[in-house]
């Protein structure tokens, strides 16, 4: 379900936790976990803003960088996405943050991390504009 600028205007400065806006931004956030699984640089660009900002514990990434990462392949062997929840911004961007149990490829250990996402809408659809990750504590 495509919910309209109409639509969120009136769900401004909302957190979400269920609701189709939050499914159908979780789908999009899914499409960038799914690409660093396949290893496949050219979907994860397609989810990502030309001026994307990654916040991490590396550093800084562009979107360049993020996409540059699955060079080699692969990122991630598995992952699941919990505690979710939406933060309206604007009727054209919404705050994704949740929870992310990951395995990254050749790990042995599952980690954990919170992320936030921006996603931004255009004529074109959503698009995801900045990232952060803060790693839990005791994680790898």
């Amino acid at each position: 379900m495509c919910l309209t600028s109409e639509h969120l205007a009136h769900m401004k400065k909302q957190t979400l936790k269920d609701g189709p806006l939050l499914a159908e931004i979780i789908a999009l956030e899914t499409k960038v976990w799914d690409a660093l699984v396949a290893g496949d640089a050219e979907a994860d660009g397609n989810m990502l803003t030309e001026d994307f900002l990654g916040v991490y514990p590396s550093g800084y990434s562009a979107k360049a960088g993020h996409c540059e990462q699955l060079a080699d392949g692969p990122t991630m062997e598995s992952y699941d996405l919990s505690q979710t929840r939406l933060r309206i911004i604007s009727p054209d961007a919404v705050l994704l943050s949740y929870r992310a149990q990951y395995r990254p490829v050749g790990g042995r250990e599952v980690d954990v991390m919170y992320i936030s996402s921006l996603w931004e809408r255009d004529a074109e659809g959503w698009l995801n504009s900045f990232s952060q990750d803060t790693p839990t504590a005791g994680s790898h």
